[in-house]
């Protein structure tokens, strides 16, 4: 049946028809009717994906989410940004604070808390910060994240919630937004900001950010093997008297269920990085966590929140091969640089710290003298002395690479 053989009515009804279905998703439109990376999602996940990639939120136009969040790098990136380690913003001369992390498999942290630690030799339990968004823990969840850069002036911009909303009542997936919510959706702009976010939210815990697809996956499941200089990099990384990785890029050893190995365990910690010198803002002490609003009306009455200072959340290391530049500064370039520098940090601080005068390296320089004492020094392999052999040799540190290789998603056809 052609449509020209139809009356005008029939003709747009059809036609109507066939553009809610395409908009509704694969499960209701014909194979290849629509994009192949929204095959599968449901309405309000499709609306998520819209919002997502909408260019008409920030000010000036031209930036989105997906901008920054790039498919194609486990969705991280920096929006063409001539410093890596920092995403463009909106603004010609605009550029983000910090290294901008990957969203993948973010719908899996629980909100901003603290919980309960126990020290595994003492016995002593001490309530520690955990969960959240951003690499400091400011949004309590994705539903707070979504906010932030939005209305960030070195990121989005957007003025309010107001211009978001006309933004989206005016632009192409309008009645999309009436097909989910109904349609007086649009007359409350601080009631429909927040269904809009929600929907953004309902898409980054979609199925397409965390596929479990890798290797790595395909090996829990017994339906691949690691080589053997992966496999020896497993083994390193889970053993707690070399890489010791599982304390912090957690994962249950007596599981193969891939939902069991996200890789973090949502805390946080202060590693000591470099300084990037490529950044403009450089010379201003991060101090992460301890910066975080809020923290001391959160935290127990006996948290001293000058002890964060310097640290940032442990992220997952799934698809870590592919989102550099890694550090909340994005100091390092290479995914082997970071695994040398945990192995050498404390045996040969001249590798990766300038030298003052009396060529001493200036340890621990993207931070305060008073959060020098913050940064972890006594686990492994953090736990060496300037001249001692480190807990892993350059052969371990390959292996360990070669085994977080094995973490990246396949992208699906």
């Amino acid at each position: 049946m052609t449509l020209y053989c139809l009356s005008k009515a029939r003709r747009a009804a059809l036609c109507a028809a066939f553009s809610l279905l395409a908009a509704l998703g694969a499960q209701a439109a014909p194979d290849g009717a629509v994009a192949p990376d929204e095959r599968g999602l449901t309405p309000l996940e499709l609306l998520g994906k819209r919002v997502f990639e909408d260019v008409n939120l920030s000010s000036p136009a031209g930036v989105s989410c997906a901008s920054c969040h790039d498919s194609a790098k486990a969705f991280q990136g920096n929006n063409g940004s001539s410093v890596p380690a920092l995403a463009r913003g909106s603004l010609p001369t605009s550029l983000g604070k910090r290294n901008t992390p990957s969203i993948m498999y973010a719908s899996f942290a629980p909100p901003f808390a603290f919980i309960d630690d126990k020290d595994e030799e003492t016995g002593k339990i001490e309530k520690i910060p955990a969960g959240g968004q951003f690499l400091d823990g400011r949004a309590r969840d994705l539903l707070a994240q979504i906010e932030g850069p939005m209305f960030d002036p070195l990121e989005m911009n957007a003025p309010s919630k107001r211009f978001v909303v006309e933004a989206v009542r005016d632009g192409a997936y309008a009645d999309l937004v009436r097909q989910v919510y109904g349609e007086k959706v649009f007359a409350d702009p601080a009631a429909a900001f927040e269904k809009l976010a929600q929907a953004i939210v309902a898409f980054e815990a979609s199925a397409r950010f965390h596929p479990f697809a890798s290797k790595f996956d395909d090996y829990l499941r017994g339906e691949a093997q690691l080589t053997a200089l992966e496999q020896k990099g497993f083994e390193l990384f889970k053993d707690p008297k070399k890489g010791n990785c599982l304390a912090c890029h957690a994962g249950k050893e007596d599981s193969r269920n891939p939902e069991d190995w996200l890789f973090t365990d949502f805390t946080y910690d202060a590693l000591g990085g470099p300084k990037n010198s490529a950044i403009p803002s450089a010379k201003n002490p991060d101090l992460g966590l301890c910066a975080r609003p809020g923290l001391a009306e959160a935290a127990p009455a006996d948290f001293k929140v000058e002890s964060v200072c310097g640290a940032f959340k442990v992220p997952t290391l799934r698809n870590i091969a592919i989102t550099g530049p890694y550090l909340h500064n994005g100091v390092f370039d290479k995914l082997r640089d970071v695994v040398a520098f945990y192995a050498t940090r404390d045996t040969d601080p001249g590798r990766w710290y300038p030298k003052d005068r009396r060529g001493k390296p200036q340890k621990f320089d993207d931070l305060p003298a008073s959060a020098y004492d913050n940064v972890n020094v006594e686990e492994v392999p953090y736990d060496r002395k300037l001249g001692e052999k480190p807990r892993l040799s350059e052969k371990e540190i390959d292996a360990i690479v070669a085994f977080l290789e094995t973490l990246t998603d396949r992208s699906k056809p």
